[in-house]
């Protein structure tokens, strides 16, 4: 009896308030979680009314997936509910995350029939943290971009906006994306090649030079490029000169070769076309047959 007058319950009692088993109970009691308040002369434990509010709070921050640590601190009063369940919200967004991942990675495999060694390379590069990811695509915009002040910034950002991450809920075809272009942004060779591209876009490239002007030229190559074919001009014919001329002035047609060839290289289509897929976007046009007449036109004056 409580000095109030209440009577004090045994846990038996407790499991008929509550519905819980008497094992429960039992266990929950014997990690400190529900404290009994007395003992009977012969040893059992005894609780009052206000271990069954406790348990039954016990019993809701259980079913939210809490352990026992975590219900000890909001018992005792160490932490709030609202700070304990916010740590969880958090656990349980990885581990969605994660979830994620394994069922576009399992999907992937199931759709490419990857054997062993391929699935295992697969599940390592997807499962790579937000942050080893992130280190993979400062090492890649580091490595092409150091030293080289005067590329066109415009340039930089579309390069690491390009270079995207795997997205929190990956489809299968964004999981065999992020592979592959991981792999390529790591491979030295690649890292050549486009450092090799910016390096030609610094290289003449002065302090006052407005931020896009690469981009432009593009532009400006696909624009009378396309003009050429629409009309049938040939790279060899002699008005295939004077459009060449109204693109590249009076620059010398090897050197916008060498740029041009470094900058239609598959592997930059390829690397191109994965960070559409990562992002959900459609690939932007490649405009191959554009590239590919300025090519010709300019091997064909090349060296003159």
């Amino acid at each position: 009896m409580n000095d109030d007058g209440t009577a004090l319950l045994t846990i038996g009692d407790l499991a008929r308030a509550t519905g819980l088993t008497v094992r429960t109970i039992r266990y929950w009691s014997d990690e400190g979680a529900l404290p009994p308040v007395a003992r009977s002369p012969g040893g059992y434990r005894l609780y009052d009314a206000a271990c069954v509010a406790r348990l039954e709070l016990i019993r809701t921050l259980r079913e939210l997936g809490l352990g026992l640590d975590d219900v000890r601190t909001v018992l005792s009063g160490e932490r709030t509910v609202a700070q304990v369940a916010a740590t969880h919200v958090a656990a349980l967004d990885a581990r969605i995350r994660s979830l994620r991942v394994t069922r576009a990675v399992l999907s992937s495999v199931a759709r490419r029939g990857a054997g062993t060694e391929e699935t295992t390379l697969m599940n390592r590069l997807a499962r790579l943290s937000a942050a080893e990811r992130e280190r993979i695509i400062d090492g890649f915009m580091t490595e092409v971009f150091e030293g080289l002040d005067t590329a066109d910034p415009d340039i930089r950002t579309r390069l690491r906006f390009a270079t995207a991450d795997l997205p929190d809920d990956p489809t299968p075809e964004q999981v065999d994306a992020w592979v592959e272009l991981a792999e390529l942004i790591q491979d030295p060779e690649f890292r050549a090649l486009m450092r090799r591209m910016i390096v030609f876009n610094a290289a003449d490239r002065g302090p006052d030079v407005p931020a896009g002007t690469s981009l432009w030229f593009m532009s400006r190559l696909v624009q009378l490029a396309g003009e050429a074919l629409r009309r049938g001009v040939v790279p060899e014919a002699p008005e295939a000169g004077e459009i060449l001329r109204g693109l590249i002035g009076d620059a010398d047609p090897a050197a916008v070769l060498e740029r041009l060839t470094a900058a239609s290289d598959e592997r930059v289509a390829r690397y191109r076309r994965l960070s559409a897929e990562l992002k959900g976007l459609e690939p932007l046009p490649s405009y191959e047959e554009e590239f590919s007449w300025v090519v010709a036109a300019l091997r064909c004056r090349a060296g003159r």
